[in-house]
């Protein structure tokens, strides 16, 4: 009998309680390859937040290191300073996605390095340890319900309602990990996102968000959505499989910063699929007849942060390959330039925006790699003529579906003059490109246009 139907059954019986569906959850994580440990077994100095026997693993993932560049790592990641929760965390974020950059002497001389504080590349170098009870003590004594460890850090708190009882919910779970940010606000130095669960309701969420954009995983997979309400184990099993939770850490957590605020999205589950999907197809239609396919997802389902996810990802894969967003209006470019510029930390680059072709072929030309450059439609109308050759770009497409992006020549029936289609504009600028559709809207079953510049559906 599976985990979730002997808690079903024992949710009948009275006595089910909190305690009893942390133990579930203890198990659970336990069946996924988890270590496990009871909190107050563990001798520890509870206003460390870090679980440090697992720490050092750090010392085997950079077993090619100085022992010294580890040994100033784990003081760095120890000593926050001052700054708001935003800020340590965003740092520690950098720190978990890229490694941490060091400082350290050795031989009479200065050296620097990056120590790596998870490996990414090889899983089973890390450790994934879950704890229940796990007191910390800062500005006061708080115990969460579980906290989830990769390589000693606490990466995620999960606060649990009892399933039983009828005045508790995931809403009070919300506000009791806000209140755990202003009271042990160390504990979340290290946090990736928080959970609230109350069994029949699962949501995560980040430290900046809101209580309504907690929000479910209704798949394990990716091959099927469950029910309207997520059940806990496909929402447990769907996040924490290790290699997709090590996929999501590194991959799929983004600040957006501007000038005022600091906010922390995880991606929603049809964003982290969806995007997977794509970077698979791009890289096959990069080898085949560079059609990458149509991503189409609704309006309001984030499509903007699914293409920095997808970009994201497709730059570490290929080794710095070149990304031009191509709009069809003033607007959206604006838009979509400001999500980007606004996660330049994540991509670890500053998008730019063509002010002109001319402007645009420098921008292609005066480098090699890397660039994420954004460039209206109409801007190829008067253009004729190759912007570069190079096969190391990826054409991504705003709104894909509407109908100026044709490849045919048409004969206009009033003055008799050829027009050549926009995208036939655009492909022959960039001749060696992959291109990737993304749109809000289905695209019309008589819509030939669209499938023959970028292919059939990724993802709908």
């Amino acid at each position: 009998m599976s985990i979730y139907n002997i808690v079903k059954e024992l949710v009948c019986i009275s006595f089910y309680n909190e305690e009893a569906y942390e133990k579930s959850l203890m198990e659970l994580f336990q069946n996924l390859g988890y270590n496990a440990f009871y909190g107050p077994d563990i001798e520890r100095d509870y206003k460390n937040p870090l679980y440090m026997n697992d720490l050092e693993i750090l010392y085997n993932i950079n077993n090619h290191l100085d022992k010294k560049a580890v040994d100033k790592a784990i003081e760095l990641i120890q000593d926050w300073g001052i700054g708001s929760l935003e800020e340590k965390n965003n740092k520690f974020m950098e720190y978990l996605q890229n490694g941490i950059n060091v400082n350290y002497w050795s031989n009479g001389k200065e050296e620097s390095t990056y120590v790596k504080l998870i490996d990414y590349d090889n899983l089973d170098n890390n450790i994934f340890t879950v704890i229940n009870q796990w007191t910390v003590v800062d500005n006061e004594i708080k115990i969460p319900d579980i906290v989830v460890f990769v390589n000693g850090f606490p990466l995620v708190v999960c606060e649990l309602k009892s399933p039983s009882r009828e005045n508790t919910d995931t809403s009070e779970a919300y506000n009791q990990l806000k209140k755990y940010m202003q009271v042990i606000p160390t504990l979340f130095n290290y946090n990736a996102f928080c959970v609230m669960s109350d069994m029949s309701i699962s949501k995560a969420g980040t430290i900046t968000a809101s209580e309504d954009r907690f929000m479910e995983w209704k798949t394990t997979d990716g091959s099927y959505e469950s029910t309207q309400w997520a059940d806990f184990t496909t929402f447990f099993e769907g996040i924490f499989d290790k290699k997709r939770f090590i996929d999501i850490l590194k991959n799929f957590i983004v600040y957006s910063i501007d000038s005022t605020t600091k906010i922390k999205i995880l991606c929603a589950y049809h964003q982290y699929f969806a995007v997977n999907k794509a970077v698979k197809s791009t890289l096959k239609a990069i080898d085949s007849d560079h059609k990458a396919g149509v991503f189409w997802h609704t309006q309001g389902s984030g499509k903007s942060l699914s293409m920095v996810f997808y970009v994201n990802k497709l730059q570490k894969i290929l080794q710095s390959p070149t990304f031009v967003v191509i709009t069809d209006r003033n607007d959206l470019d604006d838009q979509l330039y400001s999500q980007f510029a606004k996660c330049s930390d994540f991509l670890r680059q500053t998008p730019k925006q063509a002010t002109s072709m001319k402007n645009l072929k420098e921008l292609l030309n005066d480098r090699k790699a890397n660039g994420i450059f954004f460039s209206t439609m109409h801007k190829f109308d008067d253009y004729d003529g190759s912007l570069t050759d190079r096969n190391d770009v990826i054409v991504i497409s705003d709104e894909a579906h509407r109908s100026q992006y044709g490849l045919e020549e048409k004969v206009d029936p009033k003055t008799g003059e050829i027009k050549i289609g926009a995208a036939r504009k655009i492909h022959n600028a960039l001749p060696n490109a992959t291109f990737i559709g993304f749109t809000g809207t289905p695209i019309s079953k008589t819509d030939r246009n669209t499938r023959e510049v970028f292919g059939d559906y990724i993802d709908i």
